[in-house]
């Protein structure tokens, strides 16, 4: 809508207007408006549109009401950006004449005033909250963070969404209510409206018992790892998966109602509702190799050597491998300390200590 605010006011005013600390009424003795620091009553129309005109509570009226999205979980979120409903209307229209900025996974959304009834939406990474606007790639449309979201700085692609590897140097300088929560949910989708859900005790979990026997086709095979004997299979898949350095939501589902998994489930601004298509994919291929049956194998190593191979998971698993320096021969996952580990304990067929994997 594009009506001048007083206008709708005056229009709206018979319906009678509660909203943030506005009260607006009519009556046989005229129009009362009323706001924390003041009640003026029996107005006639001219003295109403007089007295309206320059309070910020009704520029606010009328962008909750004729701007602001009217879903449930939009304006709510957008709600929250700015803090609605916390602050009295002119402490808040004072902050976000300097501009309020939340975090959201690893969105930056700054959100200030466009007129008295307006707003306007920034939204970069958060690493690039002390980046100069000129030295990022300005978009305006919001389904340009589709693309965005589809590699990261170094190209690769994310088949995680929410994963925290959402590449950097881009900006949306200037959307409006509708187009901030569109590029939001392009980034992470479903996240705003789980968000919203779990708010007002409506969000619906499938945990990992229920998800995993409704699996059918090549991923039915999952089914098979509940065997009864307990969920620990389910704290490795957790631990793997969801730890918060691997994924920005919060993991709210467990084995199943009655049993919580001993892993925590993150600190996420947004939920996770049910085991997502990564984890059953990482589950199929985990349920093939936990069928087999343990071998004992004998090897010969020194203590060092035993340190650097626990050393080498942890920088894989942790994903810090391509950060260690060629020169730090100090870490065990250093690439050439591993090419030494690997010339000395290989046979030419790539067997640990020239010991053959049984069959």
């Amino acid at each position: 809508m594009n009506e001048d605010p007083v206008d709708a006011l005056v229009a709206t005013a018979p319906d009678g207007i509660d909203f943030d600390g506005l009260r607006v009424e009519e009556s046989a003795g005229g129009y009362t408006f009323e706001t924390p620091a003041a009640t003026a009553d029996g107005l006639d129309e001219a003295a109403l549109r007089d007295t309206a005109a320059e309070d910020p509570h009704v520029g606010n009226w009328y962008f909750w009401h004729a701007v602001a999205p009217q879903t449930d979980a939009r304006w709510a979120f957008l709600r929250w950006l700015e803090g609605g409903g916390d602050q009295p209307v002119p402490e808040r229209y004072e902050a976000l004449a300097d501009g309020l900025t939340t975090e959201w996974g690893q969105l930056r959304v700054t959100v200030s005033l466009d007129g008295p009834a307006g707003r306007s939406y920034d939204l970069r990474h958060v690493d690039d909250a002390g980046t100069p606007a000129d030295e990022l790639d300005a978009h305006e449309a919001p389904l340009d963070a589709r693309e965005l979201a589809k590699h990261d700085d170094d190209g690769a692609y994310r088949p995680l969404k929410t994963a925290p590897s959402l590449r950097t140097g881009w900006q949306f300088p200037d959307l409006g209510a509708a187009d901030v929560v569109e590029a939001v949910h392009a980034f992470y989708p479903a996240t705003v409206q789980n968000w919203h859900r779990e708010r007002e005790g409506e969000l619906d979990i499938d945990h990992w018992h229920e998800t995993v026997e409704r699996q059918t086709g090549i991923y039915g095979v999952v089914r098979t790892w509940d065997r009864g004997e307990g969920y620990e299979h389910v704290n490795w898949v957790a631990e793997a998966c969801c730890d918060d350095s691997q994924c920005l939501k919060r993991r709210e589902w467990d084995y199943d109602e009655e049993t919580e998994l001993d892993v925590d489930g993150g600190d996420g601004a947004f939920p996770c509702r049910e085991p997502c298509s990564l984890v059953i994919a990482g589950a199929r291929q985990w349920t093939k190799l936990e069928g087999e049956q343990s071998q004992t194998y004998e090897f010969e190593l020194t203590p060092s050597e035993k340190e650097q191979v626990e050393e080498i998971i942890d920088a894989v698993a942790d994903g810090r491998a391509d950060d260690i320096r060629e020169a730090d021969v100090y870490d065990g996952a250093n690439r050439y300390r591993t090419r030494f580990l690997r010339a000395k304990l290989f046979d030419d067929d790539g067997n640990l200590a020239g010991v053959e994997t049984d069959e």
